[in-house]
């Protein structure tokens, strides 16, 4: 039986671990094959060879235009398309209250965060509306895009931009014709290394994971698999009529 993504390729940048990770092992045994970019050299060459031939690995600074350009254009010589991207490469800290956060800091998550999923889209675009088959841009913000906290104020700004970036995105190819959907992701507090270093840096790691779960209603951290289950959803075609959308996969956490 045919996968939901049988014949499709898709690039996921911060594919080395975490939620792009765990999305690429999704889409591949959908039928997928997938290109994770990251700047973790080793680490994404490992996770490449451990997903196994209908995979591969491209170093990738998601800051760096030049990079972009490269990596999309190898993407579509090795394959000869390219069908979804995944703008999954972020990062949280360091960040704090506006007194706190300095203007370098600032600078280097929206450059993370922001600047590289415009980067993304761009690209993307560029090489999609080439194609004569659907195409899906799926960009991870998170809850922290749409609700803030005295302490996020780099993170938030940059999630939020991503949230009204995507839309932006979305809304401008469906008035050029274009078949490429656009949606983000909005996930909670899911058991990742970003979720990890968070906790690792608490001075009691069992009480700061107490606190985190405190916050979901259904009270637990999510698991990458919740938001690879979505993520391949937006990949496939089963949501050629989803665009501009949040997907928020929170517990509950913006309900209350």
């Amino acid at each position: 039986m045919a996968g939901r993504m049988t014949g499709k390729v898709a690039l996921l940048t911060g594919g080395a671990s975490g939620l792009a990770l765990t999305s690429a092992r999704l889409m591949v045994a959908e039928g997928a094959r997938v290109v994770i970019s990251d700047r973790q050299k080793d680490k994404g060459a490992e996770a490449a060879a451990e997903i196994g031939n209908r995979a591969l690995f491209l170093e990738h600074d998601v800051t760096s235009e030049t990079r972009w350009t490269e990596v999309v254009d190898e993407v579509v010589r090795r394959h000869g398309k390219l069908n979804v991207l995944l703008n999954s490469a972020g990062v949280a800290a360091p960040d704090g209250s506006i007194e706190d956060v300095s203007l370098a800091d600032f600078r280097r998550m929206m450059a993370i965060n922001a600047e590289g999923t415009f980067l993304g889209c761009k690209n993307a675009v560029r090489v999609m509306k080439e194609n004569r088959e659907p195409c899906s841009i799926i960009n991870i913000s998170s809850v922290a895009g749409l609700v803030s906290g005295w302490s996020m104020t780099s993170y938030s700004s940059s999630k939020a931009a991503v949230r009204l970036l995507t839309k932006s995105v979305a809304l401008h190819c469906a008035r050029a014709g274009y078949d490429i959907r656009c949606n983000s992701v909005h996930p909670a507090f899911i058991d990742t290394p970003m979720v990890q270093q968070v906790i690792a840096t608490d001075s009691d790691p069992e009480r700061a994971t107490r606190r985190l779960k405190r916050q979901v209603p259904l009270g637990r951290i999510g698991e990458p698999n919740d938001i690879g289950y979505m993520v391949v959803y937006l990949a496939s075609d089963e949501s050629r009529f989803v665009t501009a959308a949040e997907m928020v996969v929170d517990g509950g956490c913006t309900a209350i």
